[in-house]
């Protein structure tokens, strides 16, 4: 069971791989989860465009598609995660690009543990546990 990072068609982004893995599992065991097979697809918009047409007939640009295969308490999927968007996001809500980076990543992960974002209000909850994720993130995964 391991937490993997892969790039297709851009640069796989400068996070610290090991304390990234320390905090996924942190937050997940918050949820009472342990993680099973977890790999993040950092990509462009033209790939993430590409994975959502494929997979989820969505004709839209997003920042993170979540393949979830969770099995119990063990979660486990493959998050496609468009750095272009991440940036565009960054820019749009007033956040460093690092921030938003390690919000997506932990959007993901929030998925796997069964927290929602589409119906009413869910955005909101969403929002508070990425923040209370993001309070537990160490400083090593930080860029300054």
């Amino acid at each position: 069971m391991a937490i993997s990072f892969y790039s297709e068609d851009v640069e796989l982004p400068a996070i610290n791989r090991e304390a990234v893995t320390s905090w996924v599992k942190e937050v997940a065991k918050t949820y009472g989860k342990k993680t099973g097979d977890i790999s993040y697809i950092f990509c462009s918009d033209e790939k993430i465009l590409e994975v959502n047409r494929q997979y989820l007939q969505h004709d839209y640009y997003t920042d993170i598609i979540t393949f979830d295969y969770t099995e119990g308490d063990k979660i486990s999927g493959d998050l496609f995660i468009s750095l272009d968007t991440v940036r565009t996001n960054s820019e749009a809500f007033h956040t460093s690009y690092d921030e938003e980076l390690h919000r997506t990543i932990i959007h993901g992960i929030l998925h796997l543990c069964g927290i929602n974002d589409k119906g009413p209000g869910e955005r909101e909850v969403m929002e508070a546990h990425e923040n209370r994720a993001l309070a537990l993130l160490p400083d090593e995964c930080k860029v300054f």
